[in-house]
């Protein structure tokens, strides 16, 4: 019984298994780096979506206007972040401090 050396892929010197492994690993990795856009864009979202109305009157700002914004800005990748950063960063500790009575 004799037992056959593992299949090389060409080239890489790396048994065909290993470049297999290898190749899932980064489509996993990049998997994760492109679900952070839609993460933050639906973070965005639902934080906007769950606070009342009246903390997004007593800071001047129209809930119904940042979820459009936020939602058609999701259609690109860019304009998702940007806005989504935006709201996280700059309206959302105004409308939660003025929720919290800050």
């Amino acid at each position: 019984m004799t037992v056959d050396a593992p299949r090389r892929a060409s080239g890489t010197g790396r048994p065909e298994r290993v470049d297999e492994l290898v190749t899932l690993g980064w489509a996993l990795v990049l998997a994760c780096f492109a679900a952070i856009p839609l993460g933050l864009t639906i973070w965005a979202l639902l934080d906007a979506a769950g606070r009342p109305e009246w903390a997004w009157a007593l800071t001047g700002r129209r809930r119904v206007v940042w979820m459009v914004l936020i939602m058609f800005s999701a259609l690109t990748v860019v304009g998702g972040m940007a806005v989504s950063v935006w709201y996280l960063t700059r309206v959302r500790p105004e409308v939660a401090a003025t929720e919290s009575g800050v």
